[in-house]
Order: C-alpha cells, then sequence, then structure tokens
C-alpha cells in the first residue's frame, strides 16, 4: 500500500466513526433526549467530507519535499566527485612533478611544462638591489633643504616629488618620496640616518637588477639649503660583470652602498641572468630561488633534480575513490527498501532518474578504456558498487607505468573523462536532475493551489452546515417545547392531565 494510500484510508476510517457518532446525536436531539451539540456535529461532518484529501495532499507534498532534499544530497555528492576527478581528466595528474635541489641558497618548485631530469647549476652572483647614501647635512640644513620639485626614476618608471616649505626638512623628503612611490609603481624606498656627522638621505630600490638603478634631477630650486644636492645619476652596470656606478649632482656627494646587478649563473653549462632571485625562464615549469647563502658557494656546482610527484598523483586518484564512493552511498541510501514500512524507505526508491545515474556511473568504472582497466591500477569494484584500491598495485602503476595510468583516466575517453562528461549531463540545464526537479516543484505547486481550494471549500461547508444546524437544533426545541405542554393538557401516558383533571371535579 503505498504512503497516500496508507493516509488517505485512515483518515478516511477515522471519519467513518466520528460520523457514526453525530448520528447518534442527531438521533437523541430527534427523539427529545437532549438539544444537539452543533460544534461538533459540523465538524465531524466537515471532517468526513475533507479528510481523505487533506491526508492525500499533505503526505503528497511531504513525499514531494523529500524527494527535492534527497536530489540536493545527490547533486552536492556528484559535484565533489566532479571536484575529484577534476585533475584527472584535465591533464594535470601526469604534470605533477616535485623539484629539489641540493647545495647551499637554492630553492627550486615544479609546475606545469616541467620535464623529468638532473640540471647543474653554478651561480656566479646573486641579483641585488641598488642603495645609495647621500652625503651629510647639518642639523640646520637638514631641518630646512629648500624647495622644489625631485624628478625620480628607476627601472623605466618615474615620479615627481614636489617639496614645498611645508615639508622640506630632510625626513619631510624621505616622506615624500615614500608616499609618491607608493601610488605611481616606482620601485624606491627612502628614510634617514642620522650619525655624528650629521643626517643623510639614504635611497634603496625595491627591484633587484642591473637596469634597475636610481636616478634624482632636481629642479624649481627655491631657498636651496642643500636640495640641490639631492641629484644623482646612476650608470648600470652590463653583462661583462661591471657594475653600477653613481656621479652626484651637487657639491654634497652620494655614495653608492650597494650596487644593482643581475644574478648571473649556468645550467648544464648554458650561462644565463635573471633580473630576480625568483628565476622562471631558465627551465621550463621549474621555478628556481636564489638567496643571498648562494653567493657564498659562488661558483660551486649544484643540482636540481625534477622528478614525477608520484605521491601527488597516488593522493589524487584516492580522492577520485574516496568520491566515488561517497556518491555510491548516498544513492545506496536514497534508493533503499525496507520491509517495515514505506515509512523507513529511501526517499529515492524505485525512481527512475537514480537507476539510471547508478547505472551509467557503474557501465562506466566497470568498462575498459585506451585497452586498460581501473583493475590494472590496483582498483577493484565490489558487489555493493564500492571502489577499493590495493596500494601496492597503484604505487607500482604509477611509479613504473605512467602511460597506462594516463591511457586510463586522461585519455579523450578515459573514465575520468567519462564521469565527468555524465554527471555534467546529470546536473546541467536539461539533465535528468533538472527535470525531475522541475516536475516536483510543479507537483507541490498543484498540491499547494489544491490544499488552498480544500482550505476555502472547509471553510464554506462550515459555514452552511452551522447555518443548517442551529435552524434544526432551534426546531426541535420548539417542538420538544409544544410536546410538554400538550402532554400537560391533555395527559398522557402517566399522566390524566389538566383537562381530564378539570372535568371529574
Amino acid at each position: 500500500m503505498s504512503t497516500i494510500s496508507s493516509a488517505t484510508s485512515s483518515a478516511s476510517a477515522a471519519a467513518s466513526a466520528a460520523l457514526a457518532e453525530a448520528g447518534q446525536s442527531l438521533i437523541s436531539g430527534s427523539t427529545g433526549n437532549s438539544s444537539l451539540d452543533v460544534n461538533s456535529l459540523v465538524s465531524t461532518l466537515v471532517n468526513a467530507k475533507v479528510a481523505g484529501q487533506t491526508a492525500a495532499l499533505e503526505t503528497e507534498s511531504a513525499n514531494d519535499t523529500a524527494q527535492l532534499s534527497a536530489i540536493g544530497s545527490l547533486s552536492a555528492v556528484l559535484s565533489e566527485l566532479q571536484i575529484g576527478l577534476a585533475p584527472l581528466f584535465n591533464g594535470s595528474l601526469q604534470s605533477s612533478f616535485t623539484a629539489t635541489a641540493s647545495g647551499t641558497g637554492i630553492t627550486a618548485t615544479a609546475g606545469t611544462g616541467a620535464a623529468a631530469g638532473t640540471y647543474t647549476m653554478i651561480v656566479s652572483q646573486v641579483a641585488a638591489s641598488q642603495s645609495m647614501s647621500s652625503g651629510a647635512f647639518s642639523t640646520d640644513q637638514a631641518a630646512a633643504m629648500g624647495t622644489g620639485t625631485l624628478a625620480v626614476s628607476i627601472g623605466g618608471k618615474s615620479m615627481n616629488v614636489n617639496i614645498t616649505s611645508s615639508d622640506d626638512s630632510l625626513s619631510g623628503i624621505a616622506a615624500a618620496i615614500n608616499s609618491q612611490a607608493s601610488t605611481s609603481g616606482v620601485a624606491v624606498s627612502a628614510s634617514v640616518v642620522t650619525g655624528s656627522n650629521g643626517s643623510h638621505l639614504v635611497l634603496s630600490s625595491t627591484a633587484t637588477g642591473a637596469s634597475n638603478v636610481i636616478n634624482v634631477s632636481v629642479s624649481n630650486v627655491s631657498g636651496d639649503n642643500g636640495i640641490s644636492s639631492l641629484g644623482v645619476t646612476s650608470t648600470a652596470g652590463n653583462d661583462s660583470g661591471t657594475s653600477s656606478s653613481i656621479t652626484s649632482a651637487g657639491s654634497i656627494a652620494w655614495t653608492q652602498n650597494t650596487s644593482a646587478a643581475d644574478a648571473e649563473f649556468t645550467i648544464n653549462g648554458t650561462a644565463a641572468t635573471s633580473a630576480s632571485n625568483s628565476i622562471t625562464s631558465a627551465l621550463s615549469g621549474v621555478t628556481i630561488n636564489l638567496t643571498a647563502a648562494a653567493a657564498e658557494s659562488a661558483n660551486s656546482t649544484q643540482t636540481i633534480t625534477v622528478a614525477t610527484d608520484t605521491s601527488t598523483q597516488i593522493s589524487d586518484i584516492e580522492n577520485f575513490v574516496t568520491e566515488y564512493n561517497n556518491v555510491v552511498s548516498a544513492m545506496s541510501s536514497l534508493s533503499s527498501f525496507s520491509s517495515a514500512g514505506s515509512s523507513a524507505n529511501g526517499a529515492l526508491v524505485g525512481d527512475s532518474m537514480l537507476t539510471t545515474i547508478q547505472t551509467t556511473l557503474g557501465n562506466i568504472v566497470s568498462g575498459t578504456t585506451g585497452g586498460s582497466t581501473l583493475g590494472a591500477l590496483g582498483i577493484s569494484l565490489q558487489s555493493d558498487g564500492q571502489l577499493t584500491i590495493d596500494t601496492t598495485t597503484l604505487t607500482n602503476a604509477v611509479t613504473n607505468d605512467p602511460a597506462q595510468v594516463a591511457s586510463v583516466f586522461n585519455g579523450t575517453n578515459g573514465i575520468a573523462e567519462q564521469l565527468n562528461t555524465s554527471i555534467n549531463a546529470f546536473t546541467g540545464t536539461n539533465g535528468v536532475i533538472a527535470d525531475r526537479s522541475t516536475e516536483l516543484s510543479d507537483d507541490m505547486t498543484s498540491v499547494q493551489t489544491q490544499q488552498t481550494a480544500l482550505a476555502a471549500y472547509t471553510a464554506q461547508l462550515t459555514s452552511q452546515y452551522n447555518n443548517e444546524f442551529t435552524a434544526l437544533n432551534n426546531l426541535m426545541a420548539t417542538t420538544n417545547s409544544d410536546s410538554e405542554y400538550l402532554t400537560q393538557l391533555f395527559g398522557g401516558a402517566n399522566s390524566a392531565g389538566a383537562m381530564a383533571t378539570a372535568s371529574s371535579e
């Protein structure tokens, strides 16, 4: 018996019992034994009319809600499976590499485009950023340097810093340079260092590389008290090892603390340079990072090894199996059948949509692709639809036969690609999940419309019965009163009556 039929039968049985009781109330009232209980009678009769339909609509609404919730849960686990499939079907599974570096001051990371191999690297110098200090300014000078415009350039970018009387102290000039640099993108920072001989303006490039040298020119000077001496010209070094140099524009000379320099190195005997110590162009798909420690072992041979990242590949495959099993468990729960009754069944038991999804996914994981199967990788399909992994077999396959792994997952019609395509079809705009959800939503709307109409009918029927039985109750009360009067007048079975008594006297 269906849930709806069961609910309707129960409601009808209860209504029938109540109706019998109402009938007895009518009989009692009509024989003069009592007045009618109108409210109870109306409620019973109305309920007898609508109980079955009310129960059926409530059950149908509850079933629709439960099924929509179940479909939402199913969609969620399918989405998680699709996320787990991504590295298997998009090619990144076989693009996972690790990079390690031996020696001092070198680290390496591998990414997309890397290739397995061993490379020798010799670093002759690391990239450095330029830093320079102005000559010393006295306390009086540092308090008010004069006004003007500083044109600061570095690495092809420039900015104009206007110095007014409100910020013409040496510290004010440094602050103005930093403020302008933060918005203009010029890679320079300024600070003031005060020593026993006076105060110095220190300019530092925040970008490494031989071409990132600092140049400052001063114009529109007024009230010159040292500002004109802030001009400085830098000359970049070259590939033959020449360091950057500076020329002071004013009478107070600048000193170069650190020269701008590129990193210089060889990889497998090929010489190369980099403006940054994060080197991305020397080895395809590999980022090499140099630290100052690399310069301490300059000209010594170091080794970079790029190898297949088997641990990540195994982890990705294990994650796929976990997410697939979550989908199988969810579908099993939603389609479960219980002998205890329909209320204990899964929300989607017997649903054709769920059957389609179960069958499709099962056929894919049990199939052959690229001449191989999941079983060849140590992944077995169990009788309950779950997948299990033989870790040893999987590790051997990933390590020793990566081409086979690729053919199973990454092929044009590989298992991962087939699963992804099927899930897209299930969850897409015109997929079976969307169609089923629309069907249930439409049914819920229909049920709500019917419930609204039934509520209106119930209210109308209640009003009608109230009027009818109230009138009947009043009529029976009048009839009973007349009967009592006639009995008193003419007598009845147990009395002679007033008229009979009067005639005998």
